[in-house]
Order: structure tokens, then C-alpha cells, then sequence
């Protein structure tokens, strides 16, 4: 599908330019930092306007971890990567859904577009419980608006797991185990309904 994959193509190219710009912005920071420049010069205060969006909230995550806040610009150019790859996988899986949920309808698939719609919705459930685990890392509190989305999704399924699976000492393996299911019954479902022969029926 050809805007299938300019959208794809559009989307890939927008996240990699944001990736880019921060990291530049980031080095630039850290540079400012480093040169320890006058803080009310023009250069400081436009570098510091521009950058603290950033920093300063994983500044904040950093204190919490106890690790020394100056190195908040480099883990700000480690979110922005893992963020832009984490939309770019739910972009992907979005976007092969749909075109695998087009061509079944185009074909009268029906065991394909079920199949198609079940494996897209397992594949995005799956991406919001690793971003709930990274997230709830950086200590990110309900009242944050994409964690109470995250946890809002993903609770249904980690709650009830999480009460019968007893914790590992510190660590909660419901998210791992929960994983481990929901790519079980990908799996089942890529075997039997998208790899039908039956391809019309």
C-alpha cells in the first residue's frame, strides 16, 4: 500500500530528525556546561531555555537513583532514542496491521483479518507493558499523564498476574510473565489464522 508506506516513510524520517535535534541540543548543553560560560549571557540562557524541557525532569529521575545529575543530558539522549524507537515500532505495527486488515478485506480473508486485528492488538499491548516497565523505572508517578494511560491499559492483565505470581525479592515478574503469554498466544494465533491455507474462507 503505497500511503501505508509514506506514511511509515514520513513518520521514520520525523522521529530520526527529532533523535538528531536532540542529540545536538544535548551536546551543546553539555559543551555550555562544560565551558562553565557566564549564566546570563545570551548563549547560556537561549542553550539553557531550550534544553531544560529535558533535563531537568530526568535531572529530578537521576537524583532519585542517587547518580550525580550532571549526566542527566546523556541519559536525556538515551530516552530520546528508546522513545523514538518505541514509536516507531507502534508506527510498524500499526501500519502492517492495517495493510494486512485491507488486503484480507480486499481478498475476503476472514480468518486473515482476524488474525491480522489479533496479532496488531497483542503487538501493541506488548509494547505498552515494556513501556510501563522503563517508565515506572524512571520513577514516573501516576500522576503523570502517559504513565496513568500505561498503567490504566496494562492493569487489567498485570493485576491479576501479579497476585498469583509472588515477587522475586524487589522484583515484580508479572510484566515478564505477562509477556512471555501474550507472545504465546501471538504465536498461536500467526500458526493457525494468518497462516491458514484457507486463505478465503
Amino acid at each position: 500500500m503505497l500511503i501505508i508506506d509514506r506514511i511509515v516513510w514520513f513518520v521514520n524520517s520525523g522521529i530520526k530528525i527529532i533523535i538528531v535535534a536532540v542529540i545536538v541540543l544535548m551536546i551543546v548543553r553539555l559543551i555550555a556546561d562544560a565551558m562553565d560560560l557566564n549564566p546570563f549571557a545570551w548563549t547560556s540562557r537561549t542553550v539553557r531555555r531550550l534544553s531544560d524541557g529535558f533535563v531537568i525532569p530526568v535531572r529530578s529521575s537521576l537524583r532519585g537513583f542517587g547518580i550525580n545529575p550532571k549526566f542527566a543530558p546523556v541519559v536525556a539522549i538515551l530516552i530520546a532514542i528508546l522513545g523514538g524507537w518505541f514509536v516507531l515500532q507502534l508506527v510498524t505495527t500499526i501500519a502492517a496491521m492495517t495493510q494486512g486488515i485491507i488486503e484480507s478485506l480486499a481478498s475476503g480473508a476472514v480468518f486473515r483479518l482476524i488474525g491480522f486485528i489479533l496479532y496488531g492488538l497483542i503487538s501493541i499491548y506488548i509494547l505498552f507493558i515494556v513501556i510501563r516497565i522503563i517508565f515506572s523505572w524512571g520513577m514516573l508517578s501516576y500522576q503523570n499523564r502517559v504513565m496513568r494511560f500505561l498503567v490504566d491499559v496494562t492493569e487489567p492483565l498485570l493485576g491479576p498476574l501479579r497476585r498469583m505470581i509472588p515477587p522475586l525479592g524487589w522484583l515484580d515478574i508479572s510484566p515478564i510473565v505477562a509477556i512471555l503469554i501474550l507472545w504465546l498466544f501471538q504465536q498461536a494465533v500467526a500458526g493457525t489464522l494468518l497462516a491458514s491455507p484457507f486463505r478465503n474462507f
